[in-house]
């Protein structure tokens, strides 16, 4: 896990600065390694679930993935049929309106578990991107994230402009993306994907750096009042963020430069 330089709260100092600046590490670590404990099972779960949709014996297979591989009656089930509009926007619709009451109704560990819980149902939605894009350039493109992603984390993390005033538009840049992306779908414009792609990257890139910041001061506006439980709640929260704009920056990313099956 990175280690941070020190952040002295305005106007404190002395033993009282030095406590702040050790629980600010402490809940730094705990929201990077909430973030990539749900990475990790995304991925897993993404890559299992692909493997359950495909199969090499053609023997009641409707239809033909790649060469040699076909998908079982899983994979035309939530790949082909009606339900993969289900499973497409099940996780926003769990960011709209399940994971607020979980953080209102649950103590911090089942937050936690529900989030890991949300990690799954992403894999899920994302797993058809094992039977278009090839396994190296998936890798690829995940490595290619993760070094952005640290960069710009990092970056949000020391930097000392304020970047606060960058939420409202960039908030507004994703409505729109999410406006776009449905038009496309039936549209099914390349040159509208392309375009997509690109503000999708800088989007996320930006709130990356402003989650970042984000988080980092608001433990230092909360930290004097000692409420552990809220604290513990505010660290998987802000691992949320940090994981939705690495998996949709690792997902524009893939389109501009994945090699496709």
């Amino acid at each position: 896990m990175a280690e941070f330089d020190t952040v002295r709260a305005a106007g404190v100092s002395g033993a009282r600065a030095a406590q702040i600046d050790e629980g600010l590490r402490a809940h730094m670590n705990k929201v990077y390694g909430t973030m990539s404990v749900g990475t990790f099972i995304t991925f897993l779960a993404a890559w299992a679930i692909a493997g359950l949709a495909v199969t090499t014996d053609p023997t009641g297979a409707s239809a033909m993935v790649r060469d040699g591989q076909y998908l079982t009656g899983f994979g035309e089930a939530i790949y082909m049929s009606p339900l993969k509009w289900v499973i497409m926007f099940a996780p926003l619709a769990f960011i709209f309106f399940g994971f607020g009451a979980a953080v209102n109704r649950l103590p911090s560990a089942g937050v936690q578990l529900v989030f890991y819980a949300f990690a799954v149902l992403m894999g899920l939605s994302l797993s058809s991107i094992f039977l278009v894009f090839t396994g190296f350039s998936i890798i690829q493109v995940f490595l290619v994230t993760s070094i952005a992603f640290a960069g710009l984390s990092i970056w949000g993390y020391v930097t000392k402009k304020d970047i606060s005033g960058w939420g409202s538009f960039l908030i507004m840049g994703v409505i729109g993306l999410l406006v776009a992306s449905i038009i496309n779908i039936f549209v099914a414009s390349s040159a509208m994907s392309f375009a997509i792609s690109i503000l999708g990257v800088l989007i996320f890139a930006g709130l990356t750096a402003y989650d970042t910041q984000n988080i980092k001061n608001t433990y230092i506006a909360h930290a004097a009042h000692g409420d552990k439980e809220w604290l513990a709640k505010a660290a998987i929260m802000g691992a949320l963020n940090l994981y939705l704009d690495f998996i949709n920056m690792f997902m524009f990313l893939l389109q501009l430069l994945g090699n496709r099956e």
